[in-house]
């Protein structure tokens, strides 16, 4: 997990670690190093914001909750202001934090990921799921599959399988697959995979009894691997399997070597160095020695998505000042910023970020703001871009984040925020 605050003080915070302990350190170490290295640009290249530094913390959460709880605890009252947001290191850290940062106005972004409800900033002012939270992610898996099958009228009729690892994460999605089965005419069976994921024999002899049309993979850690081996020992193609974001680590692929071949993942954002902005992050970064991590991990999927994790918190500290000043931020004035942040596609094309992310709009009701959703495959050695920008299906899954945020807000007795 790691914070962020701006303040007059040139240096870095204290170098904890995140993540860079456990069996998920091959996420968690790009990712940070990714984060970092989008703040140090900043600092770097343009003496930080406005001429406001930046400082950071991070600390090692070992994929722990009391870990993580602590850790936000322990850094969030730190700096001039405390601090400005946080950036929790997964979805059970983000249930765990949840109240607790919306009672210290602190924002949490849980940027891709943690409980899609939160995107409705009426009940969750303090938590952003921008640019797409994991319902609106899967219904533009059913969108794609529906491309591939030759429009949405064909799904009807098809078999998918959702193999899922047994837990929060995991579970997040089962609602809102069956809703889409109910309304597109697919069938879906529901198969869970007992953490870590390591003995699926029994999951996939199912598969195979089954014969789906597609698998939609819910899975983290070496659950891919081992997954998408299985799928090949029952000859299961391996590009009719979509998986989730935090799938998209190259890492795992290279462990499941040739089986991944044809491997489909679903991302918010764009992967590779070919992007302007990180150009400028390798010239004035990583070539003065000031990487947080090797070089070789610049442009991979979990360095990319720490990195845009920094550009959104940094761009709602920018909006904020526009308001409050050019001066260290409260995490209520970076609150507000994030409320008020628009990355439009010229904005995106002026910092070089264009194909990085798609277009969002944020606001007081949506905390998730419209982002769009890409597909990739593996090819072996990369992962390469295999549909545009495709938009989820905010008909569906904004009624359902209205029904469920209302609900929590009435077991928790939280009368929702007005807003425009």
């Amino acid at each position: 997990m790691y914070r962020a605050a701006t303040s007059g003080y040139t240096g870095r915070g204290r170098d904890k670690r995140h993540l860079r302990e456990g069996a998920l350190r091959f996420l968690g170490i790009p990712q940070a190093d990714g984060y970092i290295a989008y703040l140090t640009l900043l600092n770097e290249r343009d003496g930080g914001i406005n001429g406001v530094k930046l400082v950071w913390e991070e600390c090692e959460t070992v994929y722990d909750v009391d870990r993580g709880v602590e850790c936000y605890e322990r850094l969030k009252g730190k700096g001039p202001t405390g601090a400005a947001a946080v950036n929790p290191s997964s979805t059970p850290l983000a249930y765990a934090l949840l109240e607790r940062a919306t009672q210290d106005q602190i924002p949490l972004l849980t940027s891709g990921f943690g409980h899609s409800d939160t995107s409705d900033g009426r009940v969750f002012p303090y938590v952003f799921t921008v640019p797409s939270n994991y319902w609106s992610q899967n219904t533009a898996k059913i969108r794609f599959i529906g491309q591939q099958a030759g429009g949405m009228e064909k799904l009807r009729g098809l078999k998918i399988t959702h193999v899922y690892i047994d837990s929060d994460f995991g579970k997040e999605t089962l609602a809102i697959l069956d809703q889409q089965a109910t309304r597109y005419g697919f069938a879906v069976q529901h198969l869970a995979v007992q953490p870590p994921g390591l003995d699926q024999k029994a999951t996939w002899r199912q598969v195979k009894a089954t014969q789906p049309d597609w698998i939609i993979l819910r899975s983290v850690g070496v659950m891919i691997p081992t997954a998408l081996k299985e799928a090949a020992q029952i000859g299961f193609p391996r590009d009719k399997i979509v998986g989730p974001s935090p799938t998209c680590a190259e890492p795992e692929m290279v462990r499941a070597g040739e089986a991944a071949m044809g491997f489909i993942c679903t991302t918010w954002y764009g992967t590779g160095t070919h992007f302007p902005l990180i150009q400028e992050m390798l010239q004035y970064v990583y070539a003065r020695g000031q990487g947080a991590g090797p070089e070789g991990d610049v442009g991979t999927a979990p360095w990319i998505r720490g990195m845009l994790r920094g550009l959104l918190t940094t761009e709602a500290l920018r909006t904020a000042m526009r308001a409050f000043g050019h001066q260290p931020l409260t995490g209520a004035q970076v609150q507000w910023g994030l409320e008020h942040l628009t990355l439009t596609a010229a904005s995106l094309k002026e910092m070089g970020a264009e194909g990085l992310i798609s277009p969002i709009t944020l606001s007081c009701r949506d905390h998730e703001g419209g982002g769009g959703v890409k597909f990739q495959q593996w090819d072996g050695t990369q992962w390469r871009v295999i549909s545009d920008w495709i938009s989820p299906d905010q008909a569906l899954v904004r009624p359902l984040v209205e029904a469920s945020a209302a609900k929590y807000a009435q077991e928790k007795g939280i009368t929702p925020r007005d807003c425009p």
